[in-house]
């Protein structure tokens, strides 16, 4: 099974060899990640046809399949967590046939993980029950043994967040300045890393003082849709400062980089990041996704409505701003006492 592309179409077709025979099947798109995606979702399926013609899916088959489902619409993190929890499974209880997982089986698991990691467990729990019930969708097994288990209690941590000053202690022992340049701009915009390392010159409006995120051919956003962030005055001076610094800037290049044109890398970015935080003796806690929760966290400070905030980091749902609900609940009492 293989890719191609002729002037008869401008789609790339998936070629099939069988029994002798060549046919081929369009993949609709005549883009080549997305036609390589279909590929490799098509070789998945094709694999699992046999096997429910034939015997029965063992777990990692339904895992693989399930896989190349969800990789399309959902996060690279998402993916890696449905992966491991699936790794774990398998570990525990052996790459047995899907339609042998039994409650008492996958409630041990579950049990057991949470004696050594809760916070494991919860995340298990979460991604087996959405691919288990997936499975139930797609006839593999009658009923979804993880939903009459009830999830594992975690405690919930609020998020680290630094202040301004500590914001400053960080940009004082950073030596590069494109680094410093990016660290405000996650700070005062609460972007993400892999939005900040792909942002172009074309997403900064800089009469409108604000940055529209966009999804490409070459990135998508974690929710897979685009938004809009305001920057204040400073934040519009830096960007000036770096246009003016770099020579023949063209619209479609990377805001910061290292090496001209050269996206960077994001683990890179985080270990500077906590390099310097170090550096500047902070919280061991501290990582770069701690800017994002500072920018949400000096929001909630200053009054501003978390149903705003949502908008702004781009959360599919309010619960998940609501981490910083205790914020708010600390200002309302500081509001009452100076009554």
């Amino acid at each position: 099974m293989y890719l191609v592309k002729n002037n008869k179409s401008p789609y790339y077709q998936v070629v099939i060899l069988s029994n002798g025979k060549r046919t081929t099947v369009s993949t609709k798109t005549g883009k080549f990640r997305e036609a390589n995606r279909f590929l490799n979702n098509f070789k998945v399926a094709s694999k699992n046809e046999i096997s429910k013609e034939g015997s029965p899916l063992c777990i990692s088959s339904f895992r693989d399949e399930y896989v190349a489902y969800i990789e399309p619409t959902k996060s690279k993190s998402y993916v890696r967590s449905v992966k491991l929890s699936f790794k774990m499974l398998i570990e525990f209880i052996g790459d047995i046939q899907l339609n042998r997982l039994d409650l008492r089986t996958v409630d041990k698991f579950i049990t057991h993980t949470y004696m050594r990691t809760p916070r494991g467990a919860s995340l298990y729990y979460r991604t087996l029950k959405a691919a288990f019930s997936k499975a139930v969708l797609w006839d593999y097994i009658s009923e979804n043994p993880l939903k009459k288990i009830k999830s594992p209690k975690v405690t919930k941590a609020f998020p680290a967040f630094i202040s301004e000053n500590e914001l400053q202690r960080i940009l004082e022992k950073t030596k590069e300045k494109y680094l410093k340049d990016l660290f405000i701009t996650a700070f005062y915009t609460g972007m993400r890393l892999g939005e900040l390392i792909n942002m172009k010159w074309t997403w900064i409006n800089l009469i409108e003082n604000q940055i529209t995120v966009q999804c490409s051919d070459s990135f998508t956003t974690k929710s897979k849709k685009g938004r809009v962030i305001p920057f204040n005055s400073n934040l519009n001076n830096m960007f000036m400062n770096r246009r003016s610094k770099i020579l023949s800037i063209k619209n479609d290049d990377f805001v910061f980089s290292r090496i001209y044109g050269v996206r960077l890398n994001e683990n890179y970015v985080s270990k500077k990041f906590k390099e310097y935080s170090r550096a500047a003796v902070l919280d061991e806690r501290i990582h770069f996704h701690t800017l994002r929760h500072s920018f949400a966290s000096l929001l909630v400070q200053r009054g501003v409505s978390l149903y705003v905030i949502k908008e702004l980091l781009g959360h599919e749902a309010l619960s998940t701003t609501q981490i910083y609900s205790h914020l708010q609940q600390q200002n309302l009492r500081e509001a009452v006492n100076l009554l």
